[in-house]
């Protein structure tokens, strides 16, 4: 399968690109931040035998809409639930990582989506969350912003390698920093941390414990970002939840360790057993 983004959603005068793979049960997958769809590759390329995985970048990632815009996780769960409509889908099932996981739990507690089964990936779910990084460029979006190519370019890159416990091969890096990359990425880059306030998941943490569909949280555990730590919290907070740590993977636990990820997924997706 070629990951691909061929398809257009309008969401009011800006777009969303997505794709379709594969037959049978559907799937959604939402990625997180700084990433894109490409980064879900291999979860999306492993599922299509067996699922219709359908996928895209949110709004102001990937190869969305990068307009000047609302791009916070106060939108993206607003746009979630009318693809889901747009799609015509009842109770898929759905696994998202980082934001893609606060955003799957905004959109299944805010907008009442049905979701038959829900895999959460290092998801951003729990206060406080946010590195020093972000609470810098917050502070200095406009500096940011202004810095010249080569010099954005080197910190996206040093940005997205502290996110990694096992290094990322160069193909991959510059394939993940390459939609940030033009003015309108390197805009959009900061523009998307500026928007990141912990307002929204402080609005739906408290609604965790209401979840009753099957919920499976896989975790790197040598995740820098947000540490193991806060998946066991989450897990305890979710009545019924199960959770595992994925061994030598750190928060681009997608990139690390994709094999074993796609193991657990099929695996709860199927109801099979498997050994930890």
């Amino acid at each position: 399968m070629n990951w691909n983004l061929t398809e257009t959603f309008a969401f009011e005068d800006r777009y969303v690109k997505f794709g379709v793979a594969g037959s049978g049960p559907p799937v959604i997958v939402v990625h997180g931040t700084p990433w894109s769809s490409f980064n879900m590759r291999h979860i999306i390329e492993g599922l299509s035998d067996g699922f219709t995985t359908y996928y895209f970048d949110l709004i102001g990632y990937g190869r969305s809409d990068k307009s000047d815009g609302d791009v916070s996780l106060g939108i993206q769960n607003t746009i979630l639930d009318q693809l889901i409509k747009f799609w015509d889908l009842e109770s898929p099932a759905i696994i998202g990582h980082d934001f893609g996981g606060a955003t799957v739990l905004r959109t299944h507690l805010l907008n009442k989506q049905d979701f038959e089964k829900i895999v959460l990936i290092d998801p951003v779910s729990i206060s406080p969350w946010g590195s020093p990084f972000f609470q810098h460029v917050k502070a200095h979006e406009a500096a940011f912003a202004g810095v010249p190519d080569y010099i954005h370019k080197a910190i996206v890159r040093a940005y997205i390698n502290t996110a990694a416990f096992i290094p990322i091969a160069d193909e991959t890096m510059e394939k993940t920093i390459q939609p940030w990359t033009g003015e309108d990425g390197k805009v959009s880059f900061y523009r998307q941390i500026a928007q990141a306030k912990e307002k929204y998941t402080d609005e739906v943490q408290p609604l965790y414990a209401q979840i009753t569909r099957p919920l499976m949280i896989l975790w790197g555990a040598e995740d820098a970002w947000i540490p193991v730590e806060r998946g066991r919290l989450l897990h305890s907070m979710i009545p019924g939840s199960s959770f595992y740590e994925i061994p030598d993977a750190g928060h681009l636990v997608i990139e690390e360790q994709p094999t074993l990820l796609l193991k657990k997924i099929r695996a709860f997706l199927t109801n099979e057993k498997t050994h930890d």
